[in-house]
C-alpha cells in the first residue's frame, strides 16, 4: 500500500484528509454513543466498528506521513510531522487501554498540528528537484 501511496503526489492531501476524517470523528463520537444509546439502546460493544476507525485513521495517515517525510524539502517538518502523530497515537492507544486519564480535548491537539503542517507541508515544503530531499542543510 505505501508503494501505491508514493507514487501519488498527494501525500500530504491524504495526511489532511485523514486527520480530518480523525478530528470529525472524534468531534462526533460523544454525540453519536448519545444518540445510539438513548435511540437504539444498544451497549458501547456493540459499536466496535466505530472505535476501530481511530486505528484506521492511525494508520491511513502513518503511510501519509512515511510518504511526505521522504518528500518534504524541510528536515523541521519531519520531526514536527512525526511529533504529531506519535503523540496521537499515544492519545488514542491511551484510551484504548486506559492507561492514563487524559481529557478527550487533548486529542485535538495533535490532529490539528497534523492537519496544518501537511497544508504547510504541501504548501512551502515540495521538493522540486531530484534529489532536494536528501539535502539535510535545508532546514
Amino acid at each position: 500500500m505505501i508503494a501505491i501511496i508514493k507514487k501519488t503526489k498527494y501525500p500530504n492531501l491524504l495526511g489532511v484528509t485523514a486527520s480530518g476524517l480523525c478530528l470529525i470523528h472524534c468531534l462526533i463520537t460523544p454525540l453519536f454513543f448519545s444518540l445510539q444509546a438513548s435511540t437504539f439502546g444498544l451497549r458501547k460493544e456493540h459499536l466496535l466498528w466505530w472505535q476501530l476507525l481511530d486505528l484506521v485513521f492511525l494508520v491511513i495517515s502513518l503511510i501519509a506521513i512515511i510518504v511526505s517525510t521522504t518528500q518534504t524539502s524541510k528536515s523541521w517538518i519531519k520531526y514536527a510531522l512525526w511529533s504529531s502523530w506519535i503523540i496521537l497515537a499515544g492519545i488514542i492507544l491511551n484510551e484504548k487501554f486506559g492507561i492514563l486519564e487524559i481529557k478527550e480535548v487533548v486529542i485535538y491537539v495533535p490532529s490539528i498540528a497534523l492537519i496544518l503542517l501537511h497544508f504547510y507541508n504541501r504548501k512551502y515544503c515540495q521538493c522540486t528537484g531530484t534529489d532536494c530531499c536528501t539535502n539535510s542543510s535545508s532546514v
